[in-house]
């Protein structure tokens, strides 16, 4: 399985946005690859829907309150990641 990666896709014409997507991308980055150690090193046979819900709570907890709050993952990543621990890929 590949490292888990976060990729943002800021407004081209906000200045912030550009900014702050390295930065910001680099620790969604970690949050991400921390809870997917976590949620790996704890499976136990739980179905594919739990270990999804698992990542994106994992993840979350990893991050300030405020960015926790306003992330969306990418369910597409979440899922692909929640397979790879389930059939023990990862």
């Amino acid at each position: 399985m590949s490292e888990p990666h976060v990729t943002l896709e800021p407004d081209p014409d906000d200045p912030v946005q550009r900014k702050l997507r390295g930065p910001l991308e680099d620790q969604l980055t970690s949050a991400l690859q921390a809870a997917t150690d976590r949620v790996r090193a704890s499976y136990r046979g739980e179905e594919f829907e739990v270990v999804c819900r698992q990542l994106v709570e994992e993840t979350k907890a990893g991050l300030h309150p405020d960015i926790a709050a306003g992330f969306e993952p990418n369910m597409d990543e979440m899922c692909r990641l929640a397979v790879a621990i389930v059939r023990g890929q990862g």
